[in-house]
Formats: structure tokens, sequence, C-alpha cells
């Protein structure tokens, strides 16, 4: 069912870790249920995107997530994972928006209207909370990951370029999870 006049926000997390899939959110915020202080989920702590992730989904007429697995990232590239993560979450939205507001320079292929915005993060609500829900189920992910393939300090560093992660990449070579098609990944399965 369409909404007349809505507008989703969508936003990744995940672009640049060496390890795990990347995630997207989209959201599509009630203008009568204002969720105050929402903002680019960079310059919040993690104890406050947590309380707004709370916040969200409780107040939001709809929101979804969308994720790209390793695999994609490996076979499409990075960029394109990306996209398709972002269609993902905007395709299992359960009230579909007329406009897609998009961080960023590029929209994903979608049937609705969408529109890039250059650091829309930091001046849209919906794109806000969009990348505050991608930031806190991505992180979520990585702990469980860390569960699964110790070693790697995944919990700490969420899967970013440390100089940890790099040194137990070279210890323990790639995981699963690591993105092959990343040069320090690569660089490390050929000291193996």
């Amino acid at each position: 069912m369409m909404e007349k006049q809505s507008i989703a926000g969508v936003d990744e997390a995940g672009r640049g870790p060496l390890a795990g899939p990347v995630f997207a959110a989209a959201v599509i915020l009630d203008n009568e249920k204002k969720i105050v202080g929402l903002a680019d989920s960079k310059q919040l702590t993690a104890k406050k995107r947590e309380y707004f992730a709370k916040k969200i989904q409780e107040k939001a007429k709809a929101w979804a997530l969308g994720r790209a697995e390793v695999e994609e990232i490996d076979q499409l590239n990075i960029f394109q994972a990306s996209l398709l993560a972002m269609k993902r979450a905007v395709c299992a939205l359960a009230l579909m928006p007329s406009l897609v507001l998009v961080d960023g320079k590029h929209c994903p292929k979608l049937a609705i209207p969408a529109r890039a915005i250059i650091k829309g993060d930091q001046k849209i609500a919906a794109i806000s909370a969009a990348s505050i829900l991608a930031k806190v189920y991505r992180d979520a992910n990585m702990l469980l990951l860390d569960a699964q393939y110790p070693g790697y300090g995944l919990a700490q560093h969420k899967g970013y370029t440390t100089q940890q992660h790099l040194e137990a990449l070279k210890k323990l070579g790639p995981s699963p999870i690591h993105r092959r098609s990343f040069a320090p990944v690569r660089q490390c399965e050929l000291l193996i």
C-alpha cells in the first residue's frame, strides 16, 4: 500500500570494513510522533545510537533492513553491494513511500522516485534514522560474528581496518566473512 506523500530515508553502514556484510535501513518517520535529537550515526555514541534505535522502531510509520553478504560484496564490488542492500531495505518496508531520499551521491534502482542527498544523514531526519538503524544492526551482527570467528577482535573494531585487525589477519589468515576483494585481505591471503 502506498502512503500518500510519505518519504523514506535510506542509508547504509559498513562500506569500509574488511569483514562482514554491508547493512542498509529504510525509515518512514511519523510526523505525529517526533523523535528529537536524531543525528548522523557517526556523531552519536554507541549508547545514544541504541537509545535512538529503540525510539525509531517504536515511533516510525515503517522501517526495514537490507543487507548484502560478503560473497555479494566480493562478486559485485562494495559500491554495487551497498546499493543492493539499500534496495532490499526499501523493498522490505511494510508501507511503500512516495519518495526515497538516499544519503550520498547515488540511488539504488527502484520503482519509485528516489533522490540522492550528499550529507543527507546530517540534513534529513529520516536519513539520520536510517543511518542509526543500519549502524546498530551492523554492530550487533559483528558481535555475533566475533563469537563465531574469535581472534580477529571484530567486537572491538567491527571489521574496520585497525592495527589489531591487520595483525590478526596476518596471523590467522582471512576468515569466511572477510572481504577478499579488499586489498589488505587479499594480501594476507597471499601470505598464508
